[in-house]
């Protein structure tokens, strides 16, 4: 009995901390929340085909949670440790090879967060190095985009980097 009650108890946990999917990890080193990675967007290539980085090269996701041109984030608290804004100081961010809609709105915690199509645009704190694509259909909320905008739903065929 007690065996089943500390099975169910177990079983309880590792579903809550898997639905808690934003919390945990600080950001990355990478920098895509800081100012300086949102200033410009680009594209790579990578085993998901062609998605948008932010200007020190890491990958860029929407959150399913978001609504288009709400002019607000739903990702906050921790969910914004682990899912940093891409930032920028600019009014218009550089889009080199970007064909959807880029803009800004307020950011969580200051500053403005960089939008394609309307979506706020995020790095994750689990991709440690340009290239990786770690937070790809994470939670099944977190997507790269493509450079219209859409976001890609596939899983990478080869997560080894750019």
């Amino acid at each position: 009995m007690k065996r089943d009650i500390f099975r169910v108890l177990s079983v309880v946990t590792l579903t809550l901390v898997g639905l808690a999917g934003c919390a945990g990890a600080a950001p990355n080193s990478g920098g895509g929340g800081s100012a300086g990675g949102g200033d410009s967007l680009s594209t790579a290539s990578t085993g998901l085909g062609t998605i948008i980085v932010d200007g020190d090269g890491m990958t860029t996701y929407v959150f399913d949670n978001d609504t288009a041109n709400s002019g607000t984030s739903a990702c906050t608290g921790s969910c914004a440790v682990r899912w940093p804004a891409v930032k920028t100081t600019r009014t218009t961010p550089d889009s080199a090879g970007i064909t959807g809609t880029v803009g800004t709105i307020d950011a969580i915690n200051g500053g403005k967060q960089v939008t394609i199509n309307g979506l706020p645009l995020y790095t994750y704190a689990g991709d440690g190095a340009v290239g990786d694509v770690t937070g790809q259909g994470f939670g099944g909320i977190w997507w790269t985009v493509d450079p219209s905008g859409k976001k890609i739903t596939q899983t990478a065929t080869n997560d080894s980097g750019y």
